[in-house]
């Protein structure tokens, strides 16, 4: 039976998934991959785990599977975390400094009269979310060095470039137009890197990857004897909106993982928003689909840190249990800035609140209110989606990522958007994508094994919940 093999690089773990040409699991590993904290506000990873634990993954897929079997491979990876590396050694030139890093915060503003410029040319706001200002703190760090490596011997990538250079051993250094479009370097309408931009942050364009569409071919891994073709590269939002939605218009998906990611194709049209990103959707065929989209930076983490750091949760799965056991949140309001608050806000030096507490506040409480915090955030975007696209009707909203699983948070996520909420019976969408774009460089039309599971119908306005937020953000 022949497979397509997608690698699955997020956040908090690396999976490699081996589908079958309709779309179905046939084998997945998975592993953890740490995450650092050096300072307040910085999150970075060793760049050799990442590589480590993926390949220790793909080595274990392929021998369950056999190497004779896999017709392509694609990756997805966690988008914006950003890498430098020696071409010559391929040793790494710092920490992966990963997407909810705001050590580069500092820099973003002192490049704030480039805003604009910025904004016209990328779609993207300036924010240390991005990768342009964290390739500069690597950079600048790598100079200090008494024995600097010279810029023709550097490299700079996303988590998607990395993992090629290893998994080719270095033949390949290449990325796709929907990494390219998170970099702040990328212009996303003459899709190319900007030279202005690059300048603009010191970036050095020759240690730049080639930009090539989503759906391509990046090169080859030996296995058995044999040359297996990478035939995709994505980023794991794009991806989960491939597999989620297709290109289909008037539809909106949300991934509910570390951070929320929600995201709707706009086609050929570049719409232009003050406050949300816009971005390239997918790149097939010499041509692009842009995207409109808002990044919630904690979802998932906000249970975490409940369960991890404050020991109110045994379990993620007691969370809708207890957010039952309690008529409403009792007045709590949680704002889960933990690395800032992304869109629509953009407040890059906010701190994480908790609201309204009283000696009648249980867990019970804490528990309901963090998770209305996740649904209101994601609200949010979704508000402004409808309003900058006022010709798309939306109706539907489609969910992927762990906490999709929570029929609680999906049936709130359904009443305060006033969408119909649609959970397929896979989650593990972005792997999908991946292999979907695979298939795709293959010439096969993989289905996308998203059938419906759950459908979460709007039950009530939530208006009071809503306004209990807005005064709650003001305190930011």
């Amino acid at each position: 039976m022949d497979v397509i093999v997608a690698i699955d690089s997020g956040t908090t773990s690396t999976r490699v998934i081996a589908f079958d040409l309709d779309g179905h699991v046939v084998h997945s590993e998975q592993r953890a991959l740490p995450m650092h904290y050096p300072h307040p506000d910085w999150v970075e990873q060793d760049p050799m785990d990442i590589w480590s634990y993926t390949n220790e993954c793909l080595q274990q897929t392929v021998a369950a599977v056999g190497g004779s079997h896999i017709r392509s491979i694609g990756i997805t990876n966690q988008r914006e975390t950003s890498i430098m590396w020696q071409k010559s050694t391929g040793t790494p030139l710092g920490p992966a400094i990963n997407w909810q890093c705001r050590r580069t915060t500092a820099q973003c503003d002192a490049l704030r009269a480039h805003e604009d410029v910025i904004k016209s040319k990328t779609g993207l706001p300036m924010d240390a979310y991005f990768s342009a200002s964290k390739f500069q703190w690597l950079y600048s760090q790598a100079k200090k060095s008494p024995h600097a490596i010279q810029d023709d011997d550097i490299a700079f990538g996303t988590v998607d470039a990395w993992l090629l250079w290893n998994l080719t051993e270095g033949k390949s250094f290449a990325t796709d137009v929907t990494n390219a479009s998170r970099t702040m370097l990328f212009n996303i309408h003459e899709k190319r890197y900007d030279d202005d931009l690059c300048a603009l942050f010191k970036i050095p364009k020759q240690a730049l990857p080639t930009v090539l569409d989503s759906a391509s071919h990046f090169g080859d891994i030996g296995v058995d004897g044999r040359h297996i073709p990478i035939h995709a590269m994505i980023g794991d939002q794009q991806a989960a909106l491939f597999a989620q939605c297709d290109r289909e218009a008037g539809v909106i998906k949300n991934t509910y993982g570390t951070g929320c990611f929600i995201m709707a194709n706009t086609g050929a049209t570049l719409v232009r928003s003050k406050d949300l990103i816009t971005t390239i959707a997918i790149g097939l065929n010499g041509a692009v689909d842009y995207a409109i989209e808002g990044s919630v930076f904690t979802g998932g983490a906000l249970i975490q840190w409940l369960r991890d750091a404050l020991g109110v949760l045994s379990s993620a799965d007691e969370s809708p249990a207890l957010a039952r056991a309690v008529d409403d949140n009792g007045g709590v309001s949680i704002i889960p800035a933990f690395t800032g608050l992304g869109a629509p806000h953009w407040k890059p030096r906010a701190k994480g609140m908790i609201l309204g507490l009283t000696r009648h506040t249980t867990k019970a409480h804490i528990v309901r209110a963090a998770l209305e915090s996740i649904a209101l955030q994601c609200n949010d975007i979704v508000d402004i989606i409808k309003h900058e696209c006022p010709g798309i009707g939306f109706e539907f909203l489609k969910v992927d990522g762990g906490a999709s699983a929570n029929d609680w948070l999906m049936q709130r996520q359904a009443n305060v958007s006033d969408l119909t909420v649609i959970r397929p019976k896979s989650i593990e969408a972005t792997a999908l994508g991946a292999a979907r774009c695979a298939a795709f460089t293959d010439g096969i039309d993989m289905h996308t094994n998203t059938n419906q599971g759950h459908v979460f119908h709007p039950e009530s306005d939530e208006l009071e919940l809503k306004s209990q937020w807005k005064t709650a953000l003001r305190f930011i």
